[in-house]
């Protein structure tokens, strides 16, 4: 398993943006299909996003599509999730995940690892 540690959340108003960051530990990171979760009050945890280790495929959560974008440096042992144009409704805790050579799921039972989260807050 890859140890998972996010960070960039916070406090934005409306039509702002945030970058997160999830950093990786362990020299196999570049294996790993790495997404993001959320969970927001009173709510289960959703997907957001995906991508493949090797950075070369995507995929979003139809809430998020055209306002996030997810990337990776595996150099860096890093994926990061741009946010643009966010709404209240992104309010939530942010969570990165790692699952060893996985297509690109949403499915939470896919991810063998689990970062502990970050608060994003979009006030109106």
């Amino acid at each position: 398993q890859v140890q998972l540690v996010e960070s960039g959340g916070g406090l934005v108003q409306a039509g702002g943006s945030l970058r997160l960051s999830c950093a990786g530990s362990g020299r196999t990171f570049s294996s790993y299909t790495m997404g993001w979760f959320r969970r927001a009050p009173g709510k289960e945890r959703e997907f957001v996003a995906v991508i493949s280790w090797t950075g070369g495929y995507t995929r979003y959560a139809d809430s998020v599509k055209g306002r996030f974008t997810i990337s990776r440096d595996n150099a860096k042992n890093t994926v990061y999730l741009q946010m643009n144009s966010l709404k209240p409704e992104d309010t939530a805790v942010y969570f990165c995940a790692a699952g060893e050579k996985r297509p690109l799921t949403s499915l939470i039972s896919a991810y063998d690892s689990w970062g502990q989260g970050t608060q994003v807050t979009v006030s109106s």
